[in-house]
């Protein structure tokens, strides 16, 4: 074996809630975890201006700011937080291998995957500029819907989880158009009849975003097309939702981690615990349906609580094997 290469008791592929929660827990159980932050140290919730629905923030706070009190936290009991990220695992032997932008090898014992999946967007420039500065363009409408009581929005998506998402916003808002790009829903029909006979929400099939406009600090309408007759109009709107789905970053795992179709890390019912003895998950890698901070930071205490017993039972074993023989 290499002298280059790292021993690691338990390494956490990730931060965020879920990354940095995990890195709490297994620190105060003597784990010295080594935390990766990866290509968006923070997470998700460093693209979100206002953070209100996390219990203990009274007054709200920011994504950034909540992170960097995460991060802290961790730091305080002793992981060490890297910047970098994982670019390469092995979990096919005895030993979790993993290489650290194509370079560093690291041998585990434990690993927590805390990844994420990213919201997919349109793509379009003015989309990118509001979302950056926060002024009005979100891919959740249970995080941020609540800015927008008694406004007008736009939400665009046709499967299970932009219905549920518009019916969420037209309980808040004074009106909620639905853009369509097909002529009928993906969503099953359960779902796209709530919306079809909810009065305040407006649904324009055929219909594609042109631009998001606004003011050069928040969103004021949106531009759309008919992708059948290619006339436009514009929309009034000060929020823009997107919601055509999140894509999981776990593509570094395929090949030794059971995968759901899209992508999603499939962990043992009620637990973290993936396929691979010794590797757990948390977080938004794994979970598809609620997505939030506060479920992520559970997750994130399961899996190092997991990997907390998974050592203990190793080293139980390991006595009781080596015992036999003294």
């Amino acid at each position: 074996m290499s002298d280059t290469i790292e021993k690691v008791k338990c390494l956490i592929i990730g931060s965020g809630p879920a990354g940095y929660t995990a890195a709490i827990y297994a620190s105060r159980a003597n784990m010295f975890p080594v935390l990766y932050q990866g290509t968006q140290p923070g997470g998700q919730l460093t693209t979100t201006n206002d953070v209100e629905n996390f219990p203990g923030y009274p007054d709200g706070i920011t994504g950034p700011e909540m992170m960097i009190e995460l991060q802290k936290q961790a730091e305080r009991f002793g992981t060490d937080v890297r910047d970098g990220w994982i670019t390469k695992v092995d979990f096919s032997g005895d030993i979790h291998k993993v290489w650290v932008n194509d370079t560093k090898e690291i041998h585990c014992e434990t690993v927590i995957i805390s990844t994420g999946a990213s919201a997919k967007y349109l793509g379009l420039e003015s989309e990118q500029k509001y979302l950056k500065l926060g002024g009005g363009v979100s891919a959740c409408a249970v995080c941020d819907g609540f800015f927008y009581r008694n406004q007008e929005v736009v939400i665009v998506g046709a499967g299970d989880s932009a219905c549920e998402e518009a019916h969420y916003l037209s309980k808040l808002c004074k009106k909620v158009t639905m853009l369509v790009r097909r002529d009928e829903f993906r969503a099953s029909k359960i779902m796209a009849a709530r919306v079809k006979n909810t009065e305040n929400i407006e649904i324009l099939f055929n219909t594609e975003t042109d631009e998001v406009l606004g003011d050069g600090q928040v969103v004021t309408g949106v531009r759309v097309f008919n992708n059948k007759t290619n006339k436009k109009h514009e929309i009034p709107a000060t929020g823009f939702f997107v919601a055509i789905g999140h894509k999981p970053n776990t593509d570094i795992f395929k090949g030794f981690l059971d995968l759901d179709e899209t992508g999603y890390i499939i962990n043992v019912p009620g637990t973290s615990k993936t396929n691979i003895d010794g590797v757990f998950v948390s977080g938004d890698a794994a979970d598809h349906v609620y997505r939030q901070a506060v479920t992520a930071a559970g997750t994130g205490c399961m899996a190092a609580l997991d990997a907390e017993r998974y050592l203990a039972a190793k080293d139980s074993v390991f006595e009781v094997s080596t015992s036999t023989y003294n």
